[in-house]
Parts: C-alpha cells; sequence; structure tokens
C-alpha cells in the first residue's frame, strides 16, 4: 500500500521557519521524483520544488527560490522541505507528490499559516 505522509505544518509569523516532512513508503522510493505543491485558497495547486531521485537535479518556483531548500534521504525513504523568510503569501495546503511515470502518488496534504 502506497503512503505518502507530510508533517511539520502549522501556523508560524512572517519571516519565521518551518521544516516539512513527508514520509512515503510502498513503493520503490529512490526510484521516484519527490515534488511539493501547494494550494492557497480560491487558487490552483502549483509546484513549488522538485528533486530527481539521486538527488542531482533540483528546481524551484520563483516565488520560493532562495527561501525554501528541498532534500531527500533515500535511507529513510523521506523528502524534507525547509521553509525559511516565510511569507502571508505562503499559506497554503502544501503536498508532497511522487511521480515515474506512470505512477504518480500524492500525500494528504499539511497546512502552513503564515500570519501575525
Amino acid at each position: 500500500q502506497v503512503q505518502l505522509v507530510e508533517s511539520g505544518g502549522g501556523l508560524v509569523q512572517p519571516g519565521g521557519s518551518l521544516r516539512l516532512s513527508c514520509a512515503a513508503s510502498g513503493f520503490t522510493f529512490a526510484a521516484y521524483f519527490m515534488n511539493w505543491h501547494r494550494q492557497a485558497p480560491g487558487k490552483e495547486r502549483e509546484l513549488v520544488a522538485s528533486i530527481s531521485p539521486a538527488g542531482g537535479r533540483i528546481n524551484y518556483a520563483d516565488s520560493v527560490k532562495g527561501r525554501f531548500t528541498i532534500s531527500r534521504d533515500n535511507a529513510k525513504n523521506a523528502v524534507y522541505f525547509q521553509m525559511n523568510s516565510l511569507k502571508p503569501e505562503d499559506t497554503a495546503v502544501y503536498y508532497c507528490n511522487a511521480r515515474s511515470n506512470p505512477f504518480d502518488y500524492w500525500g494528504q496534504g499539511t497546512q502552513v499559516t503564515v500570519s501575525s
């Protein structure tokens, strides 16, 4: 049974930091691209970061570049998302996603709220 379980979301003040984690099971984690997406209220879901199976290729959306860092630990079947200098516009549900064509798995999401 495939599972992606996100954790680490919460309420943080502007300028603060959060670290999201995603624990994966039920598939060959090291063979999958891992992505973080987010969806803000009333907006479409957007891809914000991606990391290749071995971690050598990383991409970020312009909106988070320089503030957020994606990483993975293939020995622990986990992917992480360090979010620094958070802004109110980062408020969204953050989703962990695993892709290796034709397979596409999603977590249930974790809420991140940036507010004073």
